[in-house]
């Protein structure tokens, strides 16, 4: 997969790119990245790519024409996306699909943001990162960019963690811990210790509905639960309660 980035900020890229599996899918082939200065398709002597904004107001607007040419240089088919607040929030399934195309182009926002008709001619899509504004779109780009990564095949080095990933099957992830065994008298879960493989996997799908129920319930609504999946969270939501009521008396 192949990733073009239209910034007037590059060299934000560079210790992304040379940072874990990222830098390994750039090394294996796996992933590309082409880090485009809007900047050098300005069409002023100074090199800027923002005028003010027609109407009045406060803040600069990004210019078409520099966008339109930034494009344009790709010479390829490519998705292009604009991370913007008013974008649909992205989520795992969004991410799924997103990882099956070979070209992406995510054009990065600053100032005010850009002229209207460039999302209107030039963006397939925009797409939001949370119902919250940053100060531009670098830093969304690469969560885009990280969260469809790990999804190519061999991006990761475990590909089985990410099928267990929080979100890839509708449901949050189970609780994990390492050594020690103790911290300030807090036990690492006893069945985690007796090598019961059987049982340890029925008790991390138990904590994982229970923490999708506790968490993000409208997940569950996703979900088409077992019966066996029920009988747990039934469990989880007992236990849950019991140590409510232990704790509160």
């Amino acid at each position: 997969m192949n990733f073009n980035i239209i910034t007037i900020f590059p060299t934000i890229f560079n210790t992304f790119k040379e940072t874990g599996f990222i830098k390994r899918a750039i090394t294996n082939k796996i992933l590309s990245m082409n880090v485009i200065n809007l900047r050098d398709f300005s069409i002023n002597k100074h090199n800027k790519v923002d005028d003010k904004s027609y109407g009045g107001g406060p803040g600069m607007v990004m210019q078409f024409e520099p966008i339109y040419n930034a494009i344009v240089s790709i010479k390829k088919k490519s998705r292009i996306i604009f991370p913007s607040p008013q974008g649909e929030t992205i989520n795992q399934k969004k991410m799924s699909e997103l990882s099956n195309l070979k070209d992406i182009t995510l054009l990065c926002g600053r100032y005010e943001g850009v002229d209207q008709r460039v999302i209107d001619d030039l963006i397939d899509e925009e797409i939001s990162v949370g119902d919250y504004v940053v100060s531009g779109g670098e830093i969304p780009s690469m969560l885009i960019i990280e969260g469809v990564t790990r999804l190519l095949p061999g991006a990761v080095d475990d590909e089985n963690s990410i099928k267990l990933d929080s979100y890839q099957n509708h449901l949050l992830d189970y609780p994990h811990y390492t050594r020690p065994e103790t911290i300030d008298n807090k036990k690492v879960p006893s069945i985690l210790l007796e090598g019961n493989h059987e049982e340890i996997s029925r008790w991390r799908r138990k904590q994982a509905l229970g923490a999708t129920w506790l968490k993000k319930p409208e997940l569950l609504k996703n979900v088409k639960l077992s019966k066996e999946d029920d009988k747990l969270l039934e469990e989880y939501k007992e236990e849950y309660k019991r140590q409510n009521h232990e704790q509160n008396n």
